[in-house]
């Protein structure tokens, strides 16, 4: 799972599991700092990677996170998929499209999953959904709506999760 700092992984990924503080949520953003990996099940980790986009990080962080991300993408053979996370109220940065745009160079399964849909009623949804996929510029985005609090979309997550430990 990638994102920006403060997007809502921690809280996706505690959702998703059932657990309330498996992956530490803050009111600070850029806490994490390193790869988390959660076995799940015996079956299949989740890794929580560092926000990217954290403005408090110095050149030589922002350098680190870089190299570990690529190091990560590139050598991990079994990586079946990646969550790239976007706060759906906010809408895809220039980071965002810039990390997808990267993680395209992979070849892997990529799946963006807009967060704190809660946040927004269904014409602003609707009007959202557009232009996320407007500004990705993919045809084939595969775009998942989330929201924690009320598990909405997490349906579609445990989904890819099902088929990527069974291929």
């Amino acid at each position: 799972m990638l994102g920006r700092s403060n997007v809502g992984k921690s809280s996706l990924i505690n959702g998703l599991l059932n657990r309330k503080n498996l992956a530490r949520t803050s009111g600070e953003p850029g806490k994490t700092v390193t790869l988390n990996f959660f076995l799940i099940n015996d079956d299949f980790y989740l890794v929580d990677a560092p926000g990217y986009g954290y403005a408090r990080r110095s050149k030589s962080q922002i350098e680190e996170f870089g190299v570990m991300i690529e190091e990560y993408l590139s050598k991990r053979e079994n990586l079946s998929a990646v969550f790239l996370l976007i706060d759906f109220k906010v809408g895809p940065t220039k980071d965002d499209i810039i990390m997808y745009q990267y993680l395209r160079h992979f070849k892997k399964d990529i799946y963006v999953i807009a967060t704190k849909i809660d946040k927004a009623n269904q014409s602003e949804r609707a009007k959202g959904e557009k232009i996320i996929r407007t500004l990705f510029d993919d045809p084939t985005l595969k775009l998942i709506l989330t929201s924690s609090q009320k598990k909405f979309g997490f349906n579609k997550i445990y989904q890819i999760f099902e088929e990527d430990t069974h291929e």
